[in-house]
């Protein structure tokens, strides 16, 4: 039984590794029907995600740590040897089921979102070989593999950003996106090499051994840590690294609510909890850990509110819950970012496909276009508005619990941190319900005639509307944090009802009412003109508009004078005046010593005898002087 269960351990990420192959090489140059690619990456994604659940009923009945001995890939010098094997654990578990719900959903989804697309083959090979680097990032025992699956999974980002590369836009938008997370991988891969240093092994649970042993110094512990985190901060688009993640908005629909809403930018947040043991030992990397998850929280939620592009407000609204994950992490630990992580996947995910549905419809993403959609498109209207309450942490809804956890959290140990997670509440009500009316409220003010999207991408919505309304209860006797290790200890989480009883749910229930409350005063009653508002708040409005002028700071600033004028233009004129001019001088020298040897080899015998007799006279000549 012990092998079988190996070898469906291997099966979660080898099937999307298979059907990528196949799609990809096999039916790409065979030039098949491409829709054949679609249904083969539907069919392994299918199997990944029933072992997935296989696997969690289990981990439910009995749970425990499998660490699966794969092979040894490569061994160089003494005592550094790199093995292949799996770690299944609580928090192996929940990302596999997070990431296989998700991938299915949306290819299922992509089906009818894609289908006048051309390039379908290519599309769906990319998402199962997503899928398979996103597995392997979850389930890798050591830091080496997990690194080169990290990595794997940035490549995939930039394929599929840019999956339209005829767009200047969409490619313009995958090198960002690439080069701003290669910042962060830095962080990573110096972490790499610090512990591997200090301990001299890649493996996740002997890092941990050693750091909790006392063999790694405090001092490596914690730029280790820190390097770790700035490679979370990249890959999740955390302050100041966040940039990037907006304009990949610019990729079709689908990938955003894949990879750019529910696992990808997950990534970094698993990352943090996977070595959160070596944390553990690092006070001031907790409180980084934090603090940063706090600014960027506030920061994304405020530019939220002036964004006109539905998808690039839930773009800035995943920074923003990934920096709640950060903070729930650094200040509660695992399973209160992990809890949040999970919720969020799927109301997220469905918000993504909801904005989809409506552009699949409308023909544009910018609510100024949109308007009365909720009599037009009723499912869609119904799905996405259960994702908005979920998000907004309305109760008994799946977010409310997760976000309940973060906030009890921030309450028992930075006051200020809890202050920055009340306005977010707020700020992040009033900013999808903002959507809310705008898209769905109102009247039509676009083009055409919208109607409801297809079955095959409402049945998806549908499903992910179930979860976003009920994923929350698995929590309600504390099940994940008892799974991951910690038990809650807030009287306020237990059972559904329970969460009555303390003051706390009382007052994020408040803001978050009075956050829609004043989104249907300005955007459905017009009690509030929005234009009169941001007339008197000129400054504050141009500062929201410009998203702080980080851009304009990284590219205009960073970017152009500092390095493109400044340190690479000194590394050009180096490499043209000092390189190429100690190259091309000896050239030269080359050249006029060789000239002038010709002049002498001219073929005259009496210049040779000159040349002879002027030789032998400055030979003897020296001998006398000498002598």
């Amino acid at each position: 039984m012990n092998d079988i269960a190996e070898i469906v351990f291997w099966m979660i990420p080898g099937l999307p590794l298979a059907a990528f192959v196949i799609v990809f090489i096999g039916l790409r140059v065979l030039r098949v029907n491409d829709w054949l690619g679609a249904l083969l990456s539907i069919i392994a994604t299918t199997a990944s995600f029933a072992l997935s659940v296989w696997l969690g009923i289990r981990l439910l009945i009995q749970p425990q740590t499998r660490l699966i001995e794969g092979f040894s890939w490569f061994s160089a010098g003494t005592g550094m040897n790199v093995d292949v094997g799996l770690l299944v654990n609580p928090l192996t578990v929940i990302m596999l089921v997070v990431v296989s719900t998700i991938s299915l959903m949306v290819q299922i989804y992509s089906v009818g979102y894609m289908r006048r697309d051309g390039g379908i083959n290519r599309y769906f090979s990319f998402i199962s070989l997503f899928t398979f680097a996103m597995l392997s990032l979850v389930m890798s025992n050591n830091l080496l593999i997990m690194f080169m699956s990290w990595e794997m999974v940035g490549l995939c980002s930039y394929l599929l950003i840019g999956f339209w590369f005829h767009r200047p836009e969409a490619a313009k938008a995958a090198k960002k996106a690439f080069f701003i997370t290669r910042i962060g991988d830095f962080g990573f891969l110096a972490a790499l090499l610090i512990l591997f240093n200090a301990t001299g092994t890649f493996d996740i649970e002997g890092i941990h051994q050693a750091a909790a042993a006392g063999i790694v110094s405090a001092t490596a512990i914690t730029w280790a840590a820190l390097g770790i985190f700035f490679g979370a901060v990249g890959k999740s688009a955390q302050f100041p690294l966040h940039t990037w993640l907006p304009d990949a908005m610019e990729g079709p629909t689908p990938v955003s609510a894949l990879i750019h809403a529910a696992t990808m930018v997950a990534a970094g947040v698993f990352l943090v909890a996977r070595m959160y043991p070596l944390f553990e030992q690092s006070e001031s990397a907790l409180t980084v850990v934090a603090v940063v998850g706090g600014i960027t929280a506030l920061l994304a939620a405020t530019i939220a509110l002036v964004m006109w592009d539905i998808k690039k407000v839930l773009a800035y609204s995943t920074i923003s819950q990934l920096g709640y994950m950060m903070l729930g992490i650094g200040l509660g630990g695992v399973w209160v970012g992990i809890f949040h992580l999970f919720t969020h996947a799927f109301f997220k995910a469905l918000l993504f496909m909801g904005a989809g549905s409506v552009s699949h419809s409308t023909h544009t993403f910018d609510m100024r276009e949109m308007g009365g959609l909720g009599r037009k498109m009723p499912i869609t209207c119904i799905t996405f508005v259960a994702g908005a309450l979920s998000l907004s942490g309305l109760w008994p809804l799946a977010g409310f619990f997760s976000k309940e956890e973060i906030l009890g959290s921030a309450l028992e140990s930075q006051p200020i941190l809890f202050g920055i997670v009340l306005a977010t509440v707020f700020l992040t009500a009033f900013y999808m319900f903002r959507v809310v009316f705008l898209t769905f409220g109102g009247k039509y003010k676009g083009k055409g005639k919208p109607h409801e999207s297809p079955l095959v991408m409402l049945a998806p919505m549908l499903i992910m509307a179930v979860l976003a309304i009920s994923a929350g209860w698995l929590n309600a006797d504390g099940t994940i944090g008892s799974l991951l290790g910690e038990e809650s200890n807030h009287s306020w989480t237990t059972g559904i009802f329970g969460v009555f009883t303390h003051s706390l749910t009382w007052v994020s229930l408040l803001l978050a009412a009075a956050g829609i409350m004043l989104a249907w005063a300005m955007y459905s009653k017009n009690w509030f003109s929005p234009k009169k508002v941001s007339s008197r708040f000129t400054s504050v409005n141009s500062l929201l508009l410009h998203k702080y002028w980080f851009d304009e700071l990284y590219e205009n600033i960073i970017g152009s004078r500092l390095l493109n004028n400044g340190l690479f233009r000194f590394f050009e004129i180096a490499d043209e005046r000092i390189i190429d001019g100690a190259v091309n001088g000896l050239a030269s020298l080359t050249s006029y010593t060789g000239s002038m040897a010709r002049r002498v080899q001219n073929g005259k015998l009496q210049n040779y005898l000159l040349i002879f007799i002027t030789g032998v006279a400055i030979i003897a000549l020296v001998a006398i002087i000498i002598n």
